[in-house]
This record gives C-alpha cells, sequence and structure tokens, in this order.
C-alpha cells in the first residue's frame, strides 16, 4: 500500500446491508455486468463482516479493519493504525499514526469526503453525526436514504459535485442506503421486502456504479475497495434484520480492485 497512499485516489463504497450468497448468485447469473467487469476474476471474494450493523461494521473499518478473508489467517490488513503488538499488520500494510483512517489519510494530504446513506450516518442526532465527524467533508440528504427509489443517483451526484474540481488525492466513502430494508420499490409489483427485492436493488446499483468509477478515475488511478458492512436475513430461521450472529449477517461480498487513470468515461 504503501506505493498506493499519495499517487491513487481510494474510494470505499460499502453496500449496506448486501448478502453474499445474493451477490454472488447475480453475479453468476450475469445480472451485474459493471461489477463483473471490475471485480478481479469476475466473482466476489468472500469475506466475514467486522460488525453486524452499520456503526459497528464502519467503526471497524474506519479504523483499519476491513472484512476479514473468511478461511484461516492472519490476514494483513491493507491500513492499520499504529498498534505494538498487532500480527495483521505487515509490510505491505500503510501505517497511520492517527485513530481512524480518514485521519490518517489527512495527515497525508489526502481530502477526505463521506456521502452518507443509511441512518448512522445522517448528522441528524450525536450518533448520526460520529461517523461522518471523521471526515473533512461529509454529506447526507434524506434523498439519499433508505426510502429513497433514487438513492444512489442522488448519492453519485453529490460525488462528482464534491470532487470533480479537487486537485489533492482524495479518499471517499460512499455508503449505499439502497439495498438496505425498504427495497421493495425496486422490484416492479412487489409489496414487501424480501431476497429478491433485495438482489434488485443491488441490479440497481449496478447500473449506476460506473458513473462513480468513471468520477474516481479521472484524475489519477484510483484503489477502489467495494463490499458489503454486514448482511441481513430475511426470515432464515425465523430472523429477521441484523445485529445478530447468522451466517447470512457475517458473510459478505468484497472486491478490491485499481482503475486505471480514465479507463472509464
Amino acid at each position: 500500500m504503501g506505493a498506493i497512499v499519495g499517487t491513487h485516489d481510494l474510494l470505499l463504497v460499502t453496500l449496506d446491508t448486501l448478502r453474499y450468497d445474493v451477490a454472488a448468485e447475480q453475479l453468476e447469473q450475469g445480472a451485474l455486468p459493471t461489477l463483473a467487469r471490475v471485480l478481479p476474476g469476475g466473482a466476489w471474494e468472500r469475506r466475514h463482516a467486522p460488525g453486524s450493523f452499520t456503526y459497528a461494521a464502519h467503526a471497524a473499518m474506519l479504523a483499519g479493519f476491513l472484512p476479514t478473508p473468511a478461511g484461516p489467517g492472519p490476514h494483513p490488513r491493507l491500513f492499520a493504525a499504529a498498534f505494538p503488538g498487532s500480527e495483521t499488520t505487515t509490510a505491505g500494510t500503510w501505517v497511520f499514526d492517527a485513530a481512524d483512517l480518514p485521519g490518517g489519510l489527512a495527515k497525508a494530504g489526502y481530502h477526505t469526503v463521506c456521502v452518507g446513506g443509511v441512518g448512522f450516518f445522517n448528522k441528524l442526532t450525536p450518533l448520526g453525526s460520529a461517523l461522518p465527524s471523521l471526515f473533512t467533508e461529509s454529506h447526507w440528504r434524506p434523498s439519499f436514504g433508505v426510502t429513497s427509489p433514487t438513492s444512489f443517483d442522488e448519492q453519485i451526484s453529490c460525488a462528482e459535485r464534491a470532487v470533480r474540481d479537487r486537485d489533492e488525492p482524495v479518499f471517499l466513502l460512499v455508503n449505499v442506503s439502497a439495498l438496505h430494508q425498504p427495497n421493495h420499490f425496486h422490484l416492479p409489483g412487489a409489496t414487501g421486502d424480501s431476497r429478491a427485492s433485495h438482489a434488485a436493488a443491488l441490479r440497481y446499483v449496478d447500473r449506476h456504479i460506473g458513473r462513480l468509477f468513471a468520477l474516481m478515475c479521472a484524475r489519477r488511478p484510483c484503489l477502489a475497495i467495494v463490499c458489503s458492512d454486514h448482511g441481513t436475513a430475511y426470515g432464515e430461521d425465523g430472523y429477521v434484520g441484523h445485529r445478530i450472529g447468522h451466517e447470512v449477517v457475517w458473510t459478505v461480498p468484497y472486491g478490491e480492485f485499481v482503475l486505471r487513470q480514465g479507463e472509464w468515461t
């Protein structure tokens, strides 16, 4: 990562609540052509979530604990706060002397931007302000939230306004709310949320995410991480939702790749 930080823009897209099984099925069925183009080998990597709900998972990720490969470790990390004794900080890890990744990247000359989606980014309460406050610039409005059928389009438009004219390297977090319940409005005819409407929301994201890739590789190459923060249950074993220790919650899709400058237009 030492060769990346300072020379590349950084993009972290968290597809809030996206389940690994749904993400893998949609990719295998050819329903995600944009993501299939960028994911290494055209496939999601299976990982374990660092938390079972948005706040916990993002607090961990923004401290350098991205989703962990779903196999025995230790697994070296891309980013890590200085922490004596860390067994997952290796020669390839970019180590920052700050409590969180946005703070560390700001010290390294990055402009840090957060475009929030779900309630933990809405800045309406002290708790809803905690994660956005880690960034130099943060944005949220109701049209970015879980009840908006056009949330991702509008989040990308916001990101374009924030990033397009910056000269310095940028770290951009986009927390995508479209997958989170309620999501039935992404599936024509549906009256309630389901695994099928969750999949339809992912197809909606895939139709638009190319705009985000084009934005982030327009000025310099970009290291992009597209992943879920945690999954969610739709009735498996009687469970609905998340903040529980169920396999559909802790197993998440992950992708990490470099966008070459100007590769997307």
